[in-house]
Formats: structure tokens, sequence, C-alpha cells
């Protein structure tokens, strides 16, 4: 195959705008321009300070619609957009949440190729006598309407289901090791993590992130030692933002001799850091906690609903229920608003506890009113 003579070949800059140089053969200009427009929409969004995984994963979605449209991004058309989410929905069964994300990431692509100021619609119209346009919008994309929209299926464990799934995980390394098979430090590691992610409330990339050095004293809870606060320097990141620290308190008394049980006798290298690793020393992995910890939970009985992240809902959820501040326990999960944390929250708030029991109380004194005043009648 001749290679095909293209009059304005492309060079991308550092944040992602196409610059026309010296006409030079070119094989399969449409491949290349996709890929050009890929690496430029990667420089623009480093400009912008995304995490890398980010911009990997949006640009895997581009990727996506690319191969199941079989069109280039230039014929792109919102009849495209209405099947991909067809499919998306109805064949692969996606979740809300996975859906918004990723029109909101083919939006985001088709807004850089059609900015001007980028330069990609003077090089489609050069070479393929046409032009990138925006054909996400408010009518055809999934919007988010309210705070949370995960499904319904999802909740916290009940104290009873935790306290069966933390015996059930130490049965389990007892038998582990009672066979002397390998496993042992994996089956005691991962039960050590699941009761470390509820005793603080933890994200799993909070918790595989945890090293010795941060647990601290707090001086106002002496009793815990040196594990009364947990510094989390791995919190989630907001909008392209570096990850977001945060100290939790440590609550419960249970706490620290978990932890420095795991320190003295299961944790392994005493020269490393980390709080938790992988059998080669890397960080654990977030599917192999999820597998062990979906597998205890089939093994009792426990339904789909609670999952990993079932211990974050689960701390929040019984601090609340025990009476502690939902001030306090916004502070502790890390939440910039309230309402993030009332999600989790199953018990009614101030307001409406004072106003239900007003009405209670009130119902009860009428009643009692009602029956003294028929007996002296």
């Amino acid at each position: 195959m001749n290679p095909i003579l293209v009059e304005v070949p492309m060079q991308i800059d550092e944040v992602g705008r196409v610059h026309l140089v010296e006409s030079v053969p070119l094989l399969r200009p449409e491949e290349r321009v996709v890929e050009l427009m890929l690496d430029g929409w990667r420089n623009q969004q480093l400009s912008r300070n995304l995490q890398f995984s980010t911009i990997d994963r949006r640009v895997r979605c581009v990727q996506r619609f690319i191969e199941h449209s079989n069109e280039e991004p230039w014929n792109w058309s919102p009849v495209m957009v209405e099947e991909f989410s067809a499919d998306l929905r109805s064949v692969r069964h996606v979740t809300h949440a996975t859906l918004r994300g990723y029109h909101s990431s083919l939006r985001a692509f088709c807004s850089y190729i059609c900015n001007p100021d980028y330069g990609w619609d003077r090089v489609c119209e050069q070479l393929f006598d046409a032009y990138p346009a925006q054909v996400f919008s408010a009518w055809n994309t999934a919007s988010h309407v309210q705070e949370y929209d995960g499904r319904a299926s999802k909740r916290p464990y009940t104290k009873d289901e935790l306290q069966a799934l933390f015996e059930y995980a130490d049965d389990e390394v007892a038998r582990i090791g009672a066979t002397s098979k390998k496993g042992w430090q994996a089956a005691y590691r991962d039960a050590t993590m699941m009761k470390v992610a509820y005793a603080y409330g933890l994200r799993f990339n909070e918790l595989t992130h945890l090293q010795l050095v941060d647990f601290a004293r707090n001086p106002h809870a002496r009793e815990f030692g040196k594990f009364g606060v947990c510094k989390v320097r791995y919190g989630k990141a907001f909008r392209g933002s570096p990850p977001k620290p945060r100290s939790v308190l440590t609550v419960w008394r249970w706490t620290p001799p978990i932890i420095e049980d795991w320190i003295a006798n299961g944790r392994g290298d005493p020269d490393s850091l980390d709080l938790f690793s992988s059998e080669r020393g890397g960080l654990v992995v977030g599917s192999t906690l999820l597998r062990r910890v979906r597998r205890y939970c089939v093994d009792l009985g426990i339904p789909d609903g609670v999952d990993l992240h079932s211990f974050r809902r689960s701390y929040a959820t019984h601090l609340l229920e025990d009476g502690w501040d939902p001030r306090f326990v916004q502070d502790q999960m890390g939440h910039e608003h309230a309402s993030t944390t009332g999600i989790y929250q199953f018990t009614s708030d101030e307001f409406r506890r004072s106003t239900l029991r007003s009405v209670l109380d009130r119902t009860v004194r009428e009643a009692l009113d009602s029956t003294t005043k028929g007996t002296a009648e």
C-alpha cells in the first residue's frame, strides 16, 4: 500500500494544541489523527492536574465509544450516543453512576476537539472535509440529580453481621494455620484489614496505604496509647486536587489491641513501614480483599448488598445510632458537607427527633387527659 500524502502533518504541544508543520507522507491519516487527538487530550488533562488513572480511564472510554460506533470522532452523531447508552443499559446493565461517568468523559473529549483554540476543527476540515461536533448534550446524557445514586441494595452491616464476620475471619486464620498450608498470613492480614476498615471508617485506598508512622497518641484519650489517632494521607481527591488528608480519632477500645497483635505476630518484614502488604511486598490489590469478604459473606448467608465499602457505611451508621454527634462523625469520615454524611444516617437528625418526641409526648398526655376526664364524668 502506498502512503497517502497529506499536506498538513501535525504536532501536539504540552497543553494539547495541534500545530500544522511541513508536509510529509502519512499512512492511514484517520488512525493517526485519532491517536494525536487522544495524545493531545492527555496533555490537556495533565495540565489540569488530573490523576494519571483518571486520564487513562477517560481515554479508554473514548476508545470504547470509537469501537462501538465504528466511526472517527469527527463523524460522531447524537444517534450514536443513544445507541451506545442503550447498549450499556440493556446489554451490559451498568449502574447509573457508571453510565454518567461514560457520558462525562465523552462530553469532555468532544469539548476538547471542538474548541477552536486547540486547532482540531482546521485539521479535520483540511484532511477529511468534516468538523468535530459536541454530540453529548443535556437531552441525551444522564444527569446527576441527587447526591447519592448508588444501588438500593447497598447497605451497612448490622452489628450482629459484623460480629459474625469477624469471628468467621478469625476462625479461618486458625483453620489455615492448623493445616500448615500457605495462606495463613494472608488470611490474618485480610481479617485485620476488615477490622481496621470498620474501626476508622476507611475507604480501601486509604486502608491499603496506611503505614506505622500514620498512628499517633491522642493526649485527650491516653487509654488508646500510641494508636489514639490515625492519619489518613490518601483520602479521596476532589476534582484534580491531591489526595485529601484527615485525622481520624480512635473511638473503640478494641482497636489498638488488634493493630498491636498484627504488628507483633503477622505483619512480617520489620524493616517495612507499610501496615499491610501483599505476599510480594507491594500494596494489597482491592480485588484480593474484596473476593475474601464476598466469600465469607456467602458462607455466612450475608446478602449481596453488603461489601467491602460497607465497613465504612457501618462505621458512620453505628456511631450515629449510638448517639455520637453528627458533626463529629462528619469530620471522622472526611466529608465536606453534612448532607454527604446524611447518606449513611439511618437515624433522624436533631430537629426531626425532637419534633417526633414532642408529638408523641403530647399524644400520650392528651390520651391520659381524655381518660381522666371520662372517669370523672
